[in-house]
């Protein structure tokens, strides 16, 4: 990073740092909800131990790091908000991402260390869709907080991505943003509130770096590949270099989520 772009980063982590600790203070009733909702949903019994998760990942950045993506995933899930953790993608589909970039050198990308891995809110939940449940239950005040920690999230990310973007040494070295993971940014979803306020923000402020916002499948499940596999195979884009197929689907599903 530059050192513009370290100091952008810097601030960032540690203002989210703060504003999590402030969600965690504001809803202590949370880790209950939370625990309701994975029963209701049958989940297997597991320790809950972190209601909303900062991504301690954040702190191992280092000046020297090249940050080529931001990957936005959902919320923490079981294994993130675990203590002996705190840190995003850190399951299974964590370790399906890091592998995919490791078995395609092309994209010179290491995902722990190229990536700044953030999600839609910290807020956690079992399976994502458990969200919708605890905001149903918690009432006015913790479904307030569900969008709240949304849109927070947008306009802070987005406001990373264009400073990053900015000060970065050259316009060959520009960060991407990989929205991952899409089923509930539509119009029903849990975040459509995140959908809405990142597109606008980028729009008011820097309609360039929207060029540079990509939509996928989730890792979970092997759906990013899978996906990107069938669009290739149908698509006839056998002979594409892999990041312009990357860069054309990311598109196609902005496209569908976005208009």
């Amino acid at each position: 990073m530059t050192e513009q772009q370290w100091k952008i980063f810097c601030d960032f982590k540690e203002e989210l740092k703060k504003q999590v600790q402030v969600w965690c203070d504001l809803a202590p009733e949370l880790r209950e909800l939370q625990r309701a909702a994975a029963i209701a949903a049958k989940t297997p019994d597991y320790p809950f131990e972190t209601t909303v998760v900062y991504n301690r990942a954040l702190d191992e950045i280092t000046p020297e790091d090249d940050i080529r993506l931001i990957v936005i995933g959902d919320n923490p899930g079981k294994d993130e908000q675990l203590a002996k953790n705190n840190k995003y993608l850190v399951g299974q589909a964590g370790k399906i991402a890091e592998g995919y970039f490791k078995k395609n050198p092309c994209l010179n990308i290491d995902f722990r260390k190229n990536v700044i891995i953030l999600n839609k809110t910290p807020i956690h939940s079992a399976k994502t869709n458990q969200l919708k449940t605890i905001a149903k239950q918690g009432g006015k005040k913790i479904a307030d907080l569900i969008e709240e920690s949304q849109i927070w999230m947008a306009e802070r990310t987005a406001k990373l991505h264009t400073d990053l973007c900015r000060a970065a040494d050259s316009e060959n070295n520009q960060t991407e943003l990989w929205l991952v993971g899409y089923s509930e940014l539509k119009e029903k979803g849990i975040f459509r509130a995140y959908k809405n306020v990142l597109k606008s923000t980028y729009l008011l402020s820097s309609p360039e770096n929207w060029e540079k916002v990509f939509v996928f499948q989730h890792f979970s499940m092997n759906r990013f590949p899978i996906d990107l596999n069938e669009y290739i195979r149908t698509e006839n884009k056998e002979a594409q270099s892999l990041e312009k197929t990357i860069h054309e689907l990311g598109l196609k599903h902005k496209l569908e989520i976005f208009g």
